[in-house]
């Protein structure tokens, strides 16, 4: 059977991408972060606020209301209604105090709303965009897997040729890897290069058979999140005229779902293919929502994995998950350095094995 552990630390202390600007428009929406709801809204000047998704009177959800024309978010079962900053009233008791409800800031960049406490700075959101890329597209997909999951899964490049089809290697090429993994205090960087795989796909972005595909990433914890810079070069070593770099934000929404919110960034670095950059602006974000889309319909396969790592046999392209858990407990879920360490301790953040199997 399964038994549940501790609740999710509240993380709103980092900004975190929740929504699409755009889904958000004249009613309330209702999301989910590390197993707390929000209820998002806009005010009669368009702004984006956010408020925890509980009135304070009988707890009933604040998403299920509407908001008013004087832009406050109505409750739908007593009328009770809230500004941006959560401040209260009771229509039938106009003198009643103590009718306010928790309000966070919400921030829209790249086109998402991103949300955080009060007391967060802005300076505290993720600069993610890459120096001489453009903005090419953005998407959001769920992961059925609580985040320790889905962060392992997006720590190593070794299950590429049995999950995906498209971008890196085929099975035979994977003694031709080429592999790196640096540790740091507050992140990993890791590398990948090996042959790419033929693919009709990939012709769209002038590659070649034989071309050598390079995975590049850094991973951070303020909140989860990796950068992925992917290029191509010529068996010569001369580089493909296009470079890619993917942001992926990992929101814990359930302690069994994840949020992946993804960013695609595109370099030119070859002026004589200006012409063709139209068709890479299409094409780019689309072969990113496949890949991810790959991970994300086999992760329910792994989903009930253990937080611990304790009995598993890991191999040299596991080290990033490794020291991605110590970050993760430390930075992300400011679990106490005294804490008993991620292999022996049971998971902070998700559901577990329990006795009897």
């Amino acid at each position: 059977m399964l038994r549940r552990m501790d609740p999710m630390p509240d993380v709103t202390r980092f900004f975190h991408p929740v929504l699409s600007a755009r889904a958000l428009r004249k009613k309330p929406v209702r999301i989910e972060l590390a197993g707390r709801a929000y209820a998002l809204f806009r005010d009669a000047t368009g702004k984006a606020a956010a408020l925890a998704d509980t009135c304070p009177h009988r707890f009933a959800p604040l998403s299920a209301g509407k908001v008013r024309k004087d832009g406050r978010l109505q409750c739908p079962y007593h009328g009770w209604n809230f500004d941006a900053e959560g401040h209260g009233r009771s229509p039938s008791q106009p003198d009643l105090k103590k009718c306010d409800v928790r309000s966070f800031q919400l921030v829209e960049r790249h086109g998402y709303l991103w949300l955080a406490a009060r007391d967060a700075p802005l300076t505290a959101i993720p600069d993610f965009a890459p120096e001489g890329f453009e903005l090419t597209g953005s998407f959001s997909m769920l992961f059925r897997a609580p985040l320790h999951v889905a962060l392992d899964n997006f720590s190593e490049d070794e299950h590429t040729p049995f999950v995906h089809t498209r971008l890196g290697w085929d099975e035979h090429d994977t003694g031709a890897i080429e592999f790196s993994a640096e540790n740091h205090e507050d992140r990993t960087e890791v590398h990948y290069s090996a042959p790419q795989r033929a693919s009709r796909l990939i012709q769209l972005l002038l590659l070649k058979r034989g071309d050598i595909f390079h995975n590049d990433w850094v991973t951070r914890f303020d909140p989860v999140r990796t950068g992925y810079n992917i290029h191509w070069t010529a068996p010569s070593g001369e580089p493909r005229p296009f470079r890619h770099h993917f942001a992926i934000f990992m929101v814990p929404e359930t302690p069994r779902t994840t949020r992946f919110h993804v960013f695609s960034f595109l370099k030119l670095m070859d002026p004589r293919f200006r012409a063709l950059m139209p068709v890479v602006r299409r094409v780019q974000p689309v072969l990113a929502w496949f890949e991810v889309r790959d991970d994300a319909l086999f992760i329910p396969t792994v989903a009930d994995t253990p937080y611990s790592l304790k009995g598993m046999r890991l191999g040299k392209y596991d080290k990033p998950i490794i020291h991605q858990r110590k970050l993760l407990e430390r930075i992300y879920l400011a679990q106490s350095p005294a804490a008993p360490s991620s292999a022996e301790s049971p998971p902070p953040i998700s559901l577990v094995q329990g006795a009897g199997g």
